[in-house]
């Protein structure tokens, strides 16, 4: 990558490498690279785990009243690829990748940029150690953390369940709509959930969100992703 790329990207890190080799793997899929160990699949991997200590140990540390249910649910919404992929796209990091042919960097999918948000964690981390990687994070993801804490996410449970599809079956829950009755001014919609090749207990809601929601976690209860007495805590 040439000098000028790397400084730009640099400043949008807000960080400087002493070996700016590590950015350069850090921003290279596997698409353009010779080999897969030139990718940065392998920086991904040592993101990942760098970004979920420090983000549990933020949450340990600011939330002494939250229970271990509380902390799991709120860390895995933060560390979620979506997550990753919006602060990856959000700070510009993924108009800096580099790609192969058959890629545009006006559509990169979630799961790359969120893939290369890691990617560039693990890069600080390796050349600079935790702190710095620890101060990236936190710039990049505090406001989602919080956005998090403040209950918009808690008690999501569509989140939750493509989060749990995603990292145990690496695949995405569909929702269909099965049923619908009664007069315009109070309908009831009946959803069911599809994922890993089977076919979840449906659920009734007052509208289609709220029927979603109850699927998807009537699929999280099924299982055995979701605790009830946990989602009490959750609740406060």
């Amino acid at each position: 990558m040439e000098d000028a790329a790397i400084s730009s990207c640099q400043s949008i890190l807000g960080y400087t490498f002493e070996d700016p080799t590590l950015l350069h793997k850090a921003l290279t899929h596997s698409s353009v690279a010779t080999t897969r160990l030139e990718s940065n699949e392998r920086l991904e991997f040592l993101g990942d785990a760098v970004l979920g200590l420090v983000i549990c140990e933020r949450l340990y540390r600011t939330q002494a009243r939250a229970t271990e249910g509380q902390l799991t649910q709120v860390k895995s919404v933060v560390v979620s690829r979506a997550t990753c992929a919006a602060v990856a796209d959000e700070t510009g990091l993924t108009e800096a990748m580099r790609l192969g042919r058959g890629f545009a960097l006006s559509d990169v999918p979630p799961s790359m940029a969120a893939g290369l948000l890691e990617s560039v964690i693990g890069a600080i981390y390796l050349d600079g150690g935790l702190e710095p990687a620890r101060a990236f994070i936190l710039k990049t993801m505090e406001r989602h953390m919080d956005a998090v804490l403040a209950n918009q996410y808690s008690l999501n449970y569509k989140s939750i369940l493509q989060q749990y599809a995603q990292r145990e079956w690496n695949c995405t829950p569909e929702y269909e709509m099965l049923d619908e009755k009664g007069p315009d001014h109070a309908k009831a919609f009946e959803i069911g959930v599809f994922c890993n090749g089977r076919r979840y207990p449906s659920a009734w809601g007052s509208n289609k969100k709220q029927a979603e929601q109850l699927a998807a976690r009537a699929a999280l209860l099924e299982v055995g992703a979701v605790d009830p007495e946990k989602e009490e805590d959750a609740r406060g």
